[in-house]
């Protein structure tokens, strides 16, 4: 007789949900295409499934994105600061190339280049992104063509991580793959894909959390190893993960998890660290040096109140925010009437991350867009966080237009402000909208169907072993007077048969109207 948990991993016999049918935007929004799908059109007769779908929408997306860059690529980043700013399509990209050495052909980390960075301010695995695109980029021409072909070849390498990024999210749920829909259609995502190598990161994330899906425990800890490697962030998904096995009492594959991720950061790191200590660290140091920059709270209280906050305070203010946030987080996943899903936490804790940073750059925004399409596929509330983002992308460069001209065009600091608190307010918006989803499961879309947690892995479906507070209570008065002692809140609080308002099974509390 199969164990509970095996048939939880398998819903393949049941029908793919669409969101057309449950979400009322999404309905509205199907018109474009002809409407809704009808109660007896003929499905699956088509080689383009779902996935393939999303992963074309997603390329098209990303073609309209590189378009929307074509004024800098012709000319203005080659004439001056504020003209890239003006036709909003800066990036990174082709700048570096020249001053991070590239152009020269000096090795990112072991080759010192001119000026105040001196080694290159990326993490290794970017680095060697960088250096590939490097190596691919034709030699002949002048500087300026140069420049232009080595951000059309990071383009190629980066369109390739958006397709990867939108398989993935569309398979980590697999009866919702329409839900990637999200991430191939926001417009934040075309509009900064290639502003920077941040979209290398993003999709070895979503890559592991495809296989975290799938149970496979050591390659998500792999894959989010390469991903830390190439940005910082993603090991913040080992604390929700933490707290979610804790409360399931799945500690080897927690183990699994952290040993994959340990292996495989430093499999990437330690050569460089100890061939070229000073290049590998230049990273680290640059981080904790960094001061308050463009889009965080703390540049806009600086320059409303007219404070002068040293690097070392913020630094240690936003390490205290950002603990106390995922105190937090951690205290809703043991104290939730039934446990939270896993992209619901690690949305949270990115988010929070984003929030008490001292810098916020536009296309931070692409780290949380498959959190967000996962852990709360509804359109309305997207697309509002959405708009809010593209207001701070305009708001970004008409600001720098603004302190780059002499006549000071542009969007000047209240404006500027204006847009960052919309950032925030958006983000902040889009957070407690998840919370309360967790606090009232019915509520959850992806949960009304009967799901449990479909991007958990071996917790979907896992029986709660360690609860706190109010759920605790709950479980133990629904277990009888035997389990109503002491010990309610820690492992023995729930036996096999345990079942109750808290419990985590595909059939719990998941049932209710739309929220």
């Amino acid at each position: 007789m199969p164990s509970p948990q095996k048939t939880t991993d398998f819903h393949d016999d049941r029908p793919v949900v669409r969101p057309t049918r449950r979400d009322e935007v999404a309905a509205a929004g199907s018109e474009l295409i002809g409407g809704p799908v009808g109660r007896w059109a003929r499905l699956g007769g088509s080689s383009l499934t779902p996935v393939r779908v999303v992963a074309l929408v997603a390329i098209g997306m990303f073609a309209l994105g590189m378009v929307q860059k074509l004024p800098c690529y012709n000319w203005a980043w080659f004439r001056g600061a504020a003209s890239q700013y003006t036709h909003a399509c800066y990036s990174d990209i082709p700048h570096l190339f020249v001053g991070r050495g590239f152009s020269d052909g000096l090795i990112p980390y072991f080759d010192r280049f001119p000026g105040d960075m001196q080694y290159l301010e990326y993490p290794v695995l970017t680095g060697l992104f960088m250096q590939v695109a490097a190596w691919l980029t034709p030699g002949g021409g002048d500087l300026q063509y140069r420049e232009q072909m080595y951000w059309m070849v990071n383009a190629g390498m980066l369109l390739v991580c958006a397709a990867v990024i939108a398989v993935c999210v569309a398979r980590t749920h697999r009866r919702r793959p329409w839900d990637a829909l999200l991430v191939a259609l926001a417009p934040a995502f075309a509009l900064t894909a290639t502003i920077n190598w941040d979209l290398l990161a993003i999709a070895l994330t979503a890559a592991a959390m495809l296989m975290w899906s799938r149970g496979r425990s050591l390659a998500f800890g792999v894959l989010l190893g390469l991903a830390t490697a190439a940005k910082l962030y993603p090991f913040l998904l080992l604390g929700p993960l933490l707290v979610l096995c804790w409360r399931a009492w799945k500690w080897r594959e927690f183990a699994l998890a952290l040993l994959g991720t340990a292996g495989a950061w430093l499999a990437v790191n330690l050569p460089v660290m100890l061939l070229a200590p000073e290049g590998w660290k230049r990273f680290y140091v640059f981080s904790q040096e960094r001061n308050i920059d463009f889009g965080s709270f703390w540049l806009v209280f600086t320059q409303r109140f007219g404070v002068d906050i040293q690097v070392e305070a913020v630094n240690t203010y936003a390490i205290v925010l950002m603990l106390l946030a995922c105190a937090g987080i951690a205290a809703l996943a043991l104290a939730a009437p039934r446990r939270p899903r896993f992209a619901q936490l690690a949305f949270l804790v990115v988010a929070a991350f984003i929030l008490t940073n001292k810098v916020y750059s536009p296309q931070y925004v692409l780290w949380l867009i498959p959190l967000a399409a996962l852990a709360r596929p509804r359109w309305r509330s997207f697309l509002v966080w959405q708009a809010c983002e593209v207001v701070y992308f305009t708001g970004i460069w008409m600001y720098l237009v603004y302190v780059t001209t002499e006549h000071k065009h542009g969007l000047p600091p209240d404006g500027y402000h204006f847009a960052v608190a919309l950032h925030l307010a958006g983000t902040l918006y889009l957070c407690a909208l998840v919370v309360r989803d967790i606090l009232r499961p019915d509520r959850d879309a992806v949960r009304q169907d009967g799901s449990d947690d479909p991007s958990g892995g071996v917790l979907d479906g896992a029986e709660d072993v360690f609860v706190v507070g109010p759920a605790a209570a709950r479980r133990a008065a629904a277990a009888g007077p035997r389990a109503a002692g002491p010990r309610a809140a820690g492992p023995r609080a729930a036996g096999p048969g345990a079942a109750g308002p808290g419990s985590a099974g595909p059939g719990a509390a998941g049932r209710g109207a739309e929220g």
